[in-house]
């Protein structure tokens, strides 16, 4: 199953408008708490949320603001966060959904105010949506400033071309690397120093393609055209150069199937830990 086209299509309109609603008022009544607390950081609780008229346009402020300097300002690119908003309602969909995901599954993010105002894995996603739609509208030369913008500030490498659903987790996201023709489904957790990659020079579709409600365990690289099926989990340290089966933990260099069960959530649940036989697949030897 591919990325999703966009949830929207399957939230009734006055559904979808009360999951935003709650979603914004709740950041707004955590903005104001912290705010009673830490009043020094008036600022950035002001500017951030409590001055901004919505939940996207609060998103797009604070992405926004990290990514600025002296090429591309800060409206220039809330600029284009809203152009690519009013073309591609999906966009607002994912980023809501995202959110949720890191509340859902992060132990300790306890706030939405946290992953909104503070986790760069959150802020790189919605960075790249934006890129993914300048690629996709033929401003390929901004799409690309934005991915080695997003490097520098996120330390992310997501090609703008790169494909990815709603629901996205990037654990703590440092040193993430995806390449062009790399799809990511919905509900996908990954840690930091995860590679999805080529297995060389080749051209084309060259690059892994992630179904959902997979779970990918730091250091993990997984190279080459290849599918790694829905629910699976792949053990940090794994190098993956073949198709992974539906609901199976893969662990290794190369990569084994260690167990299949058909009952686990592993992108939800991010339970890393594996059985000793799972860590006798590592036995490092491609």
């Amino acid at each position: 199953m591919r990325p999703s086209p966009c949830h929207l299509m399957l939230v009734p309109p006055d559904e979808a408008a009360l999951i935003t609603d709650a979603l914004w008022v709740r950041l707004r009544q955590e903005a104001d708490e912290a705010y009673e607390r830490e009043p020094k950081l008036a600022t950035l609780f002001f500017d951030s949320i409590l001055n901004q008229p919505s939940f996207e346009a609060a998103v797009f402020h604070r992405v926004a603001v990290r990514l600025k300097n002296d090429v591309i300002s800060l409206p220039l690119i809330v600029q284009a966060f809203g152009k690519a908003a009013a073309d591609d309602g999906c966009i607002v969909e994912a980023a809501k959904a995202d959110i949720a995901a890191v509340l859902d599954r992060d132990p300790a993010c306890n706030r939405l105010i946290e992953p909104f105002l503070y986790f760069k894995g959150f802020h790189a996603i919605q960075a790249h949506r934006l890129a993914h739609w300048l690629w996709k509208n033929g401003e390929r030369d901004f799409a690309l400033y934005l991915q080695s913008r997003s490097s520098e500030v996120f330390q992310t490498d997501i090609h703008p071309a790169a494909k990815f659903g709603h629901g996205i987790f990037l654990d703590h996201a440092t040193g993430l690397v995806v390449g062009e023709t790399a799809e990511v489904g919905d509900d996908v957790s990954m840690l930091h120093h995860v590679t999805l990659g080529g297995s060389g020079k080749q051209t084309g579709d060259r690059h892994p393609k992630i179904r959902k409600g997979v779970l990918i365990g730091a250091g993990a690289a997984i190279l080459g055209n290849i599918v790694v099926g829905e629910h699976a989990r792949v053990a940090s340290g794994s190098v993956v150069l073949h198709a992974v089966p539906p609901h199976a933990t893969v662990a290794g260099v190369p990569a084994k199937v260690v167990r299949i069960v058909e009952s686990d959530e592993p992108s939800r649940s991010m339970d890393q830990t594996l059985s000793d036989l799972a860590y006798r697949a590592f036995d490092y030897t491609i």
